[in-house]
């Protein structure tokens, strides 16, 4: 900005005069005469100041006539400078506002700060994207296949998905790893793994796991999913050697949630990383059907699910524990896996799997 004065939103000027003198935002609103949802998309810079709302704040602060009115204009001006500076194009404040649903999450996370207008947060968000206009992420390409899958889906933002992905590495860079990716150590640490589905508590749950990934060279993290990346999941290899396993649940069953995570493990262990590798929802490919079928192989020894299926057990809740048992699983895994399969409707014992309440936070 050269030697051009930094000015703050508005907003922020009139969160700190509030408090100053005591007003609460309800109390600010009645004075005004607008909603309290107004006062704080104001306040939090998502909205400017009005000229007829800051003759209301003139006279319900008991300021100067003109006073707020100063004030955006002196934020205005210094926004328009920064936009010419920065060269924000229009298409780019297109593109930002594309965003929303993980720029708002990106803000609720403290990834990007709030307080601010629209320009000054396709600054941060550039930043935090390593980028210098949003505008090129279309253009940055990784392997063939991963093109392709972005090209042949039309439920693809490729501008949240570029995000999701940043997202999901600034969520896994605090997690400590014991050892660079051990592959074998992973595959032999699969029986822990698979002791830990009998945990009720799915925060313990999810603690538990990303111990046992550690070990193995893996940052592990259930992320959220957004609409524009229709995704399960995202393995990246980083320079060190770590690798990043990060997974999405739609649902919240924990029977889908087990077959993911295990689907996830089968790429790992057939070698999918290539650097970095999205699993598209919707993709089907030799690389998924493999996954697929270690995740099935794996949860439920297919020798003894093909006896139990042969056996006709499997109409009543109690063979199906009798069964899980024997299997070491969950009995709503086995009922899963029967729902899968359409050897079982899947209205029958469909409320068995437990919902799992994620703790929400970093």
């Amino acid at each position: 900005m050269g030697k051009s004065k930094i000015q703050i939103h508005p907003g922020k000027s009139l969160l700190s005069e509030i408090n100053r003198i005591g007003m609460s935002q309800k109390e600010l609103a009645v004075r005004t005469g607008v909603s309290e949802k107004h006062i704080s998309t104001v306040i939090n810079g998502s909205k400017d100041i009005s000229s007829a709302f800051a003759r209301k704040l003139d006279i319900a602060l008991g300021a100067e006539s003109g006073t707020w009115v100063k004030k955006q204009a002196a934020y205005d001006n210094y926004i328009a400078e920064l936009e010419e500076l920065n060269n924000i194009t229009d298409d780019e404040m297109a593109i930002f506002k594309s965003m929303k649903d993980i720029v708002e999450f990106f803000l609720q996370k403290d990834i990007m700060h709030n307080h601010c207008g629209d320009t000054e947060k396709i600054l941060q968000l550039r930043q935090v994207l390593c980028l210098n206009s949003l505008s090129v992420i279309p253009k940055i390409t990784y392997n063939a296949a991963y093109r392709a899958q972005v090209k042949n889906s039309t439920n693809i933002d490729v501008y949240t998905l570029f995000a999701w992905q940043r997202m999901c590495e600034i969520m896994t860079e605090n997690i400590p790893v014991s050892v660079p990716f051990d592959s074998q150590k992973l595959r032999s640490n699969i029986p822990e793994i698979k002791k830990v589905m009998f945990e009720n508590d799915p925060n313990k749950m999810l603690s538990h796991l990303q111990q046992i990934f550690s070990e193995c060279g893996v940052a592990f993290k259930v992320v959220h999913h957004f609409r524009g990346a229709p995704v399960q999941g995202f393995i990246k290899q980083t320079d060190q050697g770590k690798v990043i396993l990060c997974l999405t649940i739609r649902g919240k069953k924990a029977d889908k949630f087990w077959f993911s995570l295990f689907h996830e493990i089968g790429h790992l262990l057939n070698g999918d990383l290539n650097v970095r590798f999205v699993d598209f929802d919707s993709v089907k490919s030799e690389q998924e059907n493999k996954a697929d079928q270690f995740a099935r192989d794996t949860l439920i020894d297919p020798a003894l699910y093909k006896t139990f299926i042969a056996s006709d057990k499997y109409h009543t809740l109690n063979d199906i524990m009798k069964f899980s048992d024997v299997a070491g699983v969950p009995h709503w895994i086995t009922i899963g896996r029967l729902h899968k399969d359409e050897w079982l409707d899947w209205s029958y014992f469909a409320h068995e799997a437990p919902s799992f309440e994620w703790k929400k936070g970093k």
